[in-house]
């Protein structure tokens, strides 16, 4: 039993959960209408600790920023992660309801499936909003990357193209390795992105020999049985592209490429205003 635990806990970092929505529509469905009863934000605070991050990033004239939420407490996570999700937000116009026409950020995410509309182990990009984010944040702090002007421009600009989907593959792993083409979770698929902005090219394998030698991913703290056994213990958890210690993508790691290749503005931790 402390065998698969421990796979689990492994597991959690990497959790980019399914939005519970409609996985043939990019805007359909919400983590925050399938937020659980026992979440840690009320829904009162999570739109204000919403509002407080879009309103921060508008003060710093973000157009484009990468932001990181735990969807479990710190306790339930390994030595040096601190966050299990992150995403793009977006300043772009946003149709309401009634029709109507806003400025404001939008989240850009990479889900994997729920099991029914689609399996664990693959995953699909989706498009919510700060409120959805932030309702599923098992703390009171994200954590906020704004890339520099100039790769802002470049993100936005593969955002807005086919090059967007061509970067996305499907097949899903918890602690994917960012160095392999095989797999992706949440971070990486950013983390790719940024890659391609950064050398101009969306070729994975090209994208992948550059990220060999500028990227220093995170080393997941697990050892021989939970690496074997992990993938018994949930499909999602595929360690076959790793070959040697575990490793991903994390906020840690993501910021500290970004600042040695001087592609970020800034990064810093945010706490909820109570």
């Amino acid at each position: 039993m402390r065998v698969i635990t421990a796979a689990f806990a492994v597991a959690l970092l990497g959790a980019c959960a399914t939005s519970q929505g409609d996985v043939s529509n990019p805007v359909a469905g919400s983590g925050f209408s399938a937020r659980s009863a026992g979440a840690h934000l009320t829904g009162e605070e999570a739109a204000t600790f919403s509002k407080q991050v879009e309103r921060d990033l508008a003060a710093k004239g973000a157009r484009l920023a990468i932001v990181f939420r735990t969807g479990r407490p710190r306790s339930e996570l390994p030595d040096g992660i601190s966050y299990t999700h992150g995403a793009f937000w977006t300043f772009v116009p946003i149709t309401l309801d009634d029709g109507r026409t806003v400025n404001g950020y939008a989240v850009y995410n990479l889900y994997h499936g729920d099991g029914e509309t689609l399996a664990k182990d693959k995953s699909y990009l989706h498009q919510d909003f700060p409120v959805d984010f932030v309702a599923a944040t098992a703390v009171d702090d994200v954590a906020v990357i704004i890339p520099s002007p100039e790769m802002q421009r470049r993100v936005i600009e593969i955002m807005g193209s086919p090059n967007y989907e061509k970067l996305h593959i499907e097949p899903y792993s918890l602690v994917s390795n960012p160095l392999d083409i095989k797999y992706q979770n949440c971070n990486e698929f950013m983390l790719d992105v940024l890659a391609a902005a950064a050398w101009g090219s969306t070729d994975m394998v090209q994208i992948k020999a550059n990220l060999k030698q500028h990227f220093k991913p995170t080393v997941v703290k697990t050892n021989l049985v939970e690496r074997l056994l992990g993938p018994i213990a949930d499909s999602r958890l595929k360690t076959d592209d790793q070959n040697g210690p575990i490793v991903t993508a994390t906020y840690e790691s993501m910021s500290a490429f970004m600042k040695d290749n001087g592609l970020m503005q800034e990064t810093y931790i945010l706490n909820r205003t109570r």
